[in-house]
């Protein structure tokens, strides 16, 4: 899978996203477990994560891009389907 990269500092913060992302997977325990880390702390990841997307997105914006774009499968059908626009026909009595 390859990433586009706008600049230097984007590719640090999805560098900064992935390893803040590991960081969680890593020290979330299993379900009736309680939470190594305090709660202010789990706040406080949640709050990175809202910054480091807002400024990705200011980043990919500004460069002219979109944030709809999604990852795919090499081998994923592409969409081909296209909406065809209905135009109701005029009344042949008026």
């Amino acid at each position: 899978m390859s990433t586009e990269f706008h600049s230097k500092e984007h590719q640090i913060l999805a560098t900064l996203r992935k390893v803040l992302s590991e960081v969680v997977r890593d020290t979330t325990p299993p379900p009736g477990r309680p939470h190594p880390l305090k709660p202010q702390t789990i706040e406080n990841v949640k709050h990175c994560f809202l910054l480091i997307t807002s400024r990705e997105k200011e980043i990919i914006e500004a460069t002219g891009g979109s944030m709809s774009k999604r990852p795919r499968y090499a081998d994923e059908p592409k969409k081909t389907s296209q909406v065809v626009p209905f135009i109701k026909p005029k009344d042949k009595d008026k």
